[in-house]
Formats: C-alpha cells, structure tokens, sequence
C-alpha cells in the first residue's frame, strides 16, 4: 500500500510540475520582456488612422501616459483584439454620473503593423476595420506600415503570433511592457505603472 501511495505522489508531483511549467515559462519570458526595455525611449514610428491621419509616436503622444499594442502577425492581431473591450472600458469610455470626470487621461492606440510584402495588405486593413470595428474603437487603431526590424530590435519582441503592450510615460520613455492575450492582472499592472 505504501508503494502504491508513493507512487500516486509521484505522479501527482510530476503532472503538477509539467502544467506549472508553461505557466512558469510564461511569466519568465514576460519579466525578461519587461526588464530589456523598461527605461528606453519608445522608437520613432508613423502609423495612420483609417482616415490617413498621420500620428508620429511617441512624439505626438508626449505629455500623457500612453498605450501602445502592437501586433505583426495575424495571429497575434487575434490575440491584440482581446484587448479591444477591457482597455476601453479602463481608460477611454467616459465616466457618467457620481463618476463623471473621475476616468483617466492617457492615450490609447492599437497598432497593428503591416512590413515586408503585408504592407501592401494595409488600406485592406483599413477598410475593414472601417466595417466590422466598433466606430467607437476606430480612432484608437493606427495602422503601421514599413520594416519591423528596428522595432523588433528595440522593442525586443522575437514572437510574431502574441501582440505586445508598452506603457509609455509622458516623455515616451517605456514604464512598462508585456505581452500575450489580456488577462485582468494584466491591465491591473498596467494601470499601476501610469500612477506618478
């Protein structure tokens, strides 16, 4: 009986090893992201919104906090879309109410990013983006389109299925980064990371 016991624990110990792992890796690759660019300046980029407007980041972000979510595969464009709801309810829908006036001041944009032969891809993008995103959303979407190596270099950002998130101070320098689909502990951390 106290092989049988010793075993089962075993087992136990070695399925509880092999889910956390992932979870660890996970974590790991997140801080790792974090620590490389935290304290840089946000690289200069053109992006445009669907009307093709030019905004210049984080030159004409600069005096706020800002968001940036960047996505360069379709896959990690997926993953960026989860974001869409939960940051603008936080950050860009306007308290109503007792409420009113209490949200916050930051700027938002999605950016995905169209390089190499996708970048002829991107006034596809941006019409249909005009038709299925909520009009709301539309002028927190930029679109960029160029080379991605500068930004990969960077921005450290080797995985092209997951969107990337930089929090930027108000001079552009970055506070914060991760990456992945949204979780809750995520936005909390981004949150954090805009309080002076």
């Amino acid at each position: 009986m106290a092989f049988v016991f010793r075993t089962l624990l075993i087992i136990k110990n070695y399925v509880m090893k092999k889910q956390l792992l992932p979870i660890l890796f996970l974590l790991l690759t997140s801080q790792l992201l974090s620590a490389q660019v935290i304290g840089k300046m946000f690289p200069d980029m053109e992006a445009e919104t669907v009307e093709d407007k030019k905004i210049n980041l984080p030159t004409d972000t600069k005096g706020k906090y800002t968001l940036l979510g960047l996505a360069y595969s379709k896959k990690s464009e997926d993953e960026l879309n989860s974001w869409f709801n939960p940051v603008y309810n936080k950050f860009i829908r306007k308290a109503t109410g007792l409420l009113a006036g209490m949200g916050y001041d930051v700027n938002v944009y999605f950016v995905p990013m169209f390089t190499g032969v996708n970048a002829a891809a991107t006034g596809t993008a941006k019409k249909k983006a005009v038709k299925n995103v909520d009009p709301q959303l539309l002028p927190y979407i930029l679109f960029y389109r160029g080379e991605l190596k500068t930004y990969k270099e960077a921005l450290d950002f080797e995985k092209k299925d997951v969107p990337y998130f930089f929090v930027l101070d108000k001079e552009g320098k970055i506070v914060y980064a991760t990456s992945g689909r949204f979780t809750p502990d995520k936005l909390d951390d981004i949150e954090d990371s805009m309080e002076d």
